[in-house]
């Protein structure tokens, strides 16, 4: 009897918990919109997970949310919307529930989903909007220079790291990553458009979130030559200081600062709702990996090299014993792309977050960038660039170089390199100067 009567008991208390969750309403606490060139997302704040549905409605163009076990915690008359795609929004409460309803300016394709408290950030649902029908593409305005016919700029992917929902590291005064990221991105692509021979593609452009997945596409679909990823991280030790550059490693970081900045990359697609990119497809991504060339691995040494010799001039400190860093950041896991990651500070560290809130440190660093990369390409030219066509360059010859491998990582043939510098065969002896012609000539 007594058995029957715990039985009966735990039934009521489970029925209670249940009844209770069930009457239970999650505020709908406000809303917040991001807007990005082709694409804008919605966060609906909430007090507690709720189960939501979503359909489209067209002639006029709108998507209804409704949000089941909800009440309405704000005014919608309040909310400031700046969207390519939402005209404004509209809300009701029915039976226990709340309706929202976004009127859209165009056709768009939609995903919703919810995000669990992270951070600073409670429950969240999102709701991600793109066009329905492909923009026209305009022509985009390009460098005026006095460039040969048929040479191309070298292209540079500048991504300022986090944005929109995820705000990266947040120091002691309320600086974000975020913003500082985006300000030393947009100086120093101004930098190297300036430059002739150069162009800068800005993987990010405003305050919008992007997953590690589509700033690699938004490089590739650029045909980028070089990527390189503006951060500013944070610490659990307020006293870890310094600047640093990195390189991608496949076996993953060597010191506890490389493991925590792989998480914090890990965090970051957290915040906007995609998964870690390398959790997903393992086949596909070993596969793509695999293709990674030496050549690419070598390109983003050297050129991390550069950037290093003139950073550490332009700041207080570098941070480790290393010149060059390595941890497997998802970001520059591009097997046809050679890139950097460069972190300028420790926005955790009072002093360096006071140098990062102050123009002249910032464009220092975007200064010291630019000047690495152009060096590099200057001694290492892509095949039919303005730069490649430009001049003739020295190489000295190192143990287990070949004419062939020069030729091919300078862009000219085996018989221009032979008859530069009037060679016989294609024997080469290490510390033997040679004159690389310009591959235009």
């Amino acid at each position: 009897m007594s058995v029957m009567k715990s039985h009966v008991k735990k039934f009521l208390l489970t029925s209670l918990m249940l009844v209770s969750a069930i009457c239970h309403s999650a505020e709908i606490k406000g809303m917040r919109f991001w807007q990005s060139p082709d694409s804008a997302r919605v966060v609906v704040d909430l007090s507690d997970p709720a189960t939501h549905n979503i359909f489209y409605l067209d002639n006029p163009e709108r998507l209804v949310v409704d949000v089941e076990q909800s009440k309405l915690a704000f005014n919608p008359a309040d909310l400031a919307i700046q969207s390519a795609f939402i005209k404004r929004v509209r809300t009701s409460e029915q039976k226990g529930s709340v309706r929202v309803v976004l009127d859209l300016k165009k056709q768009v394709k939609h995903k919703s989903f919810a995000l669990k408290p992270y951070q600073n950030y409670g429950h969240r649902l999102v709701i991600d909007l793109e066009d329905k029908v492909a923009p026209v593409s305009k022509p985009k305005k390009e460098k005026k220079v006095n460039q040969p016919k048929g040479l191309r700029d070298i292209v540079i992917a500048v991504d300022a790291g986090h944005g929109g929902e995820d705000p990266g590291a947040i120091g002691a005064k309320g600086t974000k990553e975020k913003v500082i990221a985006l300000r030393v991105a947009k100086y120093l692509a101004s930098l190297i458009n300036k430059e002739p021979g150069m162009k800068a593609v800005l993987v990010r452009s405003g305050d919008y979130y992007l997953s590690l997945r589509k700033r690699t596409q938004i490089a590739r679909r650029n045909q980028a030559d070089f990527f390189v990823s503006i951060h500013a991280d944070a610490f659990h030790d307020k006293r870890a200081r310094g600047a640093s550059v990195w390189v991608v490693s496949q076996k993953g970081a060597s010191s506890e600062i490389g493991r925590w900045l792989e998480q914090d990359e890990k965090n970051s697609e957290l915040l906007g709702g995609v998964e870690d990119l390398s959790n997903k497809d393992k086949l596909l991504q070993q596969v793509l990996l695999d293709l990674s060339t030496t050549h690419t691995q070598s390109v983003s040494l050297s050129a991390a090299d550069e950037v290093y010799g003139y950073l550490r001039k332009a700041v207080p400190k570098m941070h480790g014993n290393k010149r060059v860093q390595k941890a497997s950041f998802v970001v520059l896991k591009n097997p046809d792309i050679p890139g950097i990651l460069v972190e300028m500070a420790f926005i955790s560290n009072p002093k360096e977050e006071k140098l990062l809130r102050t123009k002249s440190h910032r464009r220092k660093i975007a200064e010291s960038v630019f000047k690495g990369l152009r060096d590099y390409f200057k001694t290492y030219p892509p095949s039919g660039t303005l730069f490649a066509n430009k001049q003739t360059r020295n190489y000295t010859i190192r143990k287990g170089d070949t004419l062939s491998e020069i030729a091919s990582r300078y862009g000219v043939s085996m018989a221009q390199l032979k008859k530069a510098n009037q060679l016989k065969n294609s024997q080469l002896r290490v510390g033997q100067k040679l004159v690389i012609p310009g591959s235009g000539k």
